[in-house]
């Protein structure tokens, strides 16, 4: 099974589950972010192998980051006078246009919501497999594929019918990820990757 979780602080976080073949098996809200995944991951562990993306940072920098990439120049370059805020994987997303993230802080400066999501891939560690997605570069990779579908119902929408489809595409990707189709980058700053849906090449 394929989970993708986005993560709310404004509303409930929501979730959507896939099985292999890319069908909905089901979809919905979570008051209790942490408790409610850790429930829901539990009972589909029953039924065999569980994947989670998460959108949302995996962990805070540990320090400002020192090192930004130059466009013009192609080439990273050392700065001391920023915020330093950014992982290498955000990093990657920004530089080659895929996406605008949300640059990950130290931990004390994180806004709640990147809070949540740290807590939320501590709670899950050693339950499943876990990697951070970015269903808008997801969105992006995707433009003008039509191999990545998925069979699904509209009967959670509701609440934040943009959010759950965040959730979709987040389970989509680890599905893509998973069977082989995907990516991954960032990692050299050993903060953790984003997963993608499809082969990072050349034209990105």
């Amino acid at each position: 099974m394929y989970l993708g979780f986005d993560i709310q602080i404004r509303r409930n976080c929501c979730y959507a589950v896939l099985d292999n073949a890319g069908s909905l098996v089901e979809s919905g809200w979570f008051p209790n972010a942490e408790a409610d995944t850790i429930g829901l991951v539990q009972r589909l562990s029953g039924s065999g192998q569980v994947v989670v993306g998460i959108d949302a940072p995996r962990m805070p920098l540990v320090s400002p980051r020192k090192w930004y990439w130059s466009g013009n120049r192609r080439q990273w370059e050392e700065r001391t006078t920023q915020k330093g805020n950014g992982r290498h994987c955000e990093v990657v997303i920004s530089a080659h246009r895929i996406a605008n993230p949300q640059w990950t802080p130290l931990k004390d400066e994180a806004p709640e919501w990147m809070q949540l999501g740290f807590s939320l891939y501590g709670a899950l560690e050693g339950l499943a497999t876990i990697h951070e997605v970015f269903p808008t570069a997801s969105y992006t990779l995707l433009q003008g594929n039509t191999d990545v579908r998925i069979d699904g119902d509209f009967s959670a929408c509701s609440p934040g019918p943009k959010d759950m489809r965040d959730a979709w595409v987040a389970a989509a990707t680890v599905r893509e990820f998973e069977e082989g189709r995907g990516s991954e980058v960032g990692g050299g700053d050993g903060l953790g990757t984003i997963i993608l849906p499809c082969p990072f090449g050349a034209g990105y």
